[in-house]
């Protein structure tokens, strides 16, 4: 793999040193991790927030996208779960906050993920109004619903062919600075955190089928490695 930044991998030890993966009973400062029901009959309504990659440009179909995966896992323990897919293609985070956080909201949803990053990187959003629009929709998300909350970090925007030069290396060194706002805002609303950054830059280089024709997006076998790493984050809160 390229090492574009040698700055990427101590800064990703300190967001996993700083504890924000991994949210215990006991933590100093917060409540005990939500958790999902323990009932197995419940009909747990599980609410997609994001992007591009939650509504599933570059998969086949829309059933090999990574929420749809998601969604046949939690039906292993849950087999009357429910999903409802509110991603929306070029969606940054401040379309979230505008058009999607209201709506999971009345969803009543016991489990919600979020993908959200890579449009505010790339249409040049500062990363600090990211982080008052991640704060927005985690404290709403965390005051108005009783729901577990995963979010994914952004995997590492570099190693997209589609980024040459200059470009690679800015939206490389942006995806590390954003992921550190989500890993900050994550570690203050006990929101369960998914590392797909590393995996990102240890298996894309070797494993160029894990990314779509147009060199950007997830593939089928991409999404497919995706939910396999979300379904972590929501196992981890399954009693």
């Amino acid at each position: 793999m390229k090492r574009a930044y040698t700055l990427a991998g101590v800064l990703v030890a300190g967001i996993l040193g700083a504890g924000f993966f991994l949210f215990t009973d006991g933590q100093p400062g917060h409540d005990p991790p939500r958790m999902l029901p323990k009932d197995r009959d419940r009909a747990v309504t599980y609410t997609a927030l994001g992007d591009s990659t939650v509504y599933g440009v570059g998969a086949s179909s829309p059933e090999k996208n990574y929420v749809s995966r998601l969604h046949t896992r939690l039906r292993s323990a849950y087999p009357r779960a429910r999903a409802h897919n509110l991603g929306v293609s070029g969606a940054t985070s401040a379309d979230v906050v505008d058009a999607q956080l209201r709506q999971a909201v009345a969803l009543h949803p016991d489990l919600i993920t979020l993908s959200i990053g890579p449009n505010d990187i790339t249409q040049g959003r500062d990363a600090r109004q990211f982080e008052r629009n991640i704060e927005d929709i985690f404290a709403t998300l965390a005051r108005e619903t009783d729901a577990v909350l995963v979010v994914n970090l952004i995997p590492d925007m570099a190693v997209a062919p589609r980024f040459e030069g200059d470009t690679k290396a800015e939206v490389g060194k942006q995806t590390i600075e954003f992921n550190e706002v989500l890993g900050r805002e994550a570690r203050q609303h006990g929101v369960e955190v998914v590392d797909l950054y590393t995996p990102s830059r240890q298996e894309v280089p070797k494993h160029p089928e894990l990314v779509a024709e147009d060199e950007y997006h997830p593939s089928d076998q991409g999404y497919a490695r995706w939910a396999d790493l979300m379904w972590r984050g929501v196992e981890a809160r399954i009693p």
